[in-house]
């Protein structure tokens, strides 16, 4: 884990109070896919940072790139710093996805919904240097909500969902699922969302050896040092703290 402050190189919205930002920072040589970074809110009243899925890294530039949902006072704070400002991160914290199963011959599916779609990119592009067999359901609200579409479709078959059917598929990422599965089995299953999205699949997933949902959860320190983001365990044996042991979890580890 490090601390450092870090210049934002690029700060773009990319879809409707959706903003991309690209940090340079050491911490990028420890960074996995599935991690987060905890994002200090550059507003003296606001205490609490901010835990940011990471989105990509590439190692080479020294630089990562996270989404972030302009919503409170906190991360609208956190979206108003311009390019070439500071903005002190903690990281890379928490637990990625597990990868180290997989076989040549793995064909793997990534499920993501709206903002939780991101931390999915970096496990996309890391799988495509293995040249497996990669499958993709990403599901939105609407047309104007739908980030990242290009990006995946060069990692592999990529179909998008929009509730309104404003764009792609009229549905949600359930029906994609329902379409593709008559023709395939999936080895490995990976899904990122919100609470609806990673409750049917830790569902319908939850016998399956090899799915994993990453769950999105309000936080305080980060580290495991306080309470704030504990989640029930399925097997009634009390609470498990989602930074400290997550936010990366098998299909019915957790209740969601």
């Amino acid at each position: 884990m490090i601390q450092e402050k870090q210049t934002l190189l690029s700060n773009v919205e990319i879809a409707p109070n959706i903003y991309e930002l690209t940090l340079s920072g050491d911490m990028i040589d420890v960074m996995i896919p599935g991690q987060f970074v905890h994002i200090q809110v550059p507003q003296a009243d606001l205490l609490l940072r901010r835990p940011i899925s990471i989105a990509k890294f590439d190692l080479e530039k020294k630089c990562y790139t996270v989404l972030i949902r302009a919503e409170g006072e906190g991360t609208k704070a956190i979206c108003a710093t311009c390019a070439g400002g500071l903005l002190d991160v903690l990281g890379s914290l928490g637990n990625g996805f597990e990868t180290d199963f997989l076989q040549a011959t793995s064909k793997v599916l990534l499920i993501g919904g709206g903002i939780g779609v991101p931390p999915l990119l970096g496990l996309a592009h890391a799988l495509q240097k293995r040249q497996l067999e990669i499958h993709v359901i990403l599901g939105f609200h609407t047309k104007s909500a739908v980030v990242y579409e290009e990006d995946f479709n060069a990692c592999g078959k990529t179909i998008v969902t929009t509730d309104d059917g404003s764009h792609g598929l009229f549905g949600d990422v359930s029906t994609a699922y329902d379409l593709i599965s008559k023709d395939i089995s999936f080895d490995a299953i990976y899904a990122c969302g919100p609470k609806g999205l990673n409750r049917w699949i830790n569902r319908r997933f939850a016998d399956h050896p090899h799915a994993y949902i990453s769950l999105e959860e309000r936080m305080g320190c980060g580290i495991g040092a306080c309470a704030a983001c504990v989640c029930p365990k399925q097997n009634g044996e009390g609470n498990i703290k989602i930074c400290q042991h997550g936010p990366v979890f098998k299909t019915g580890e957790v209740i969601v």
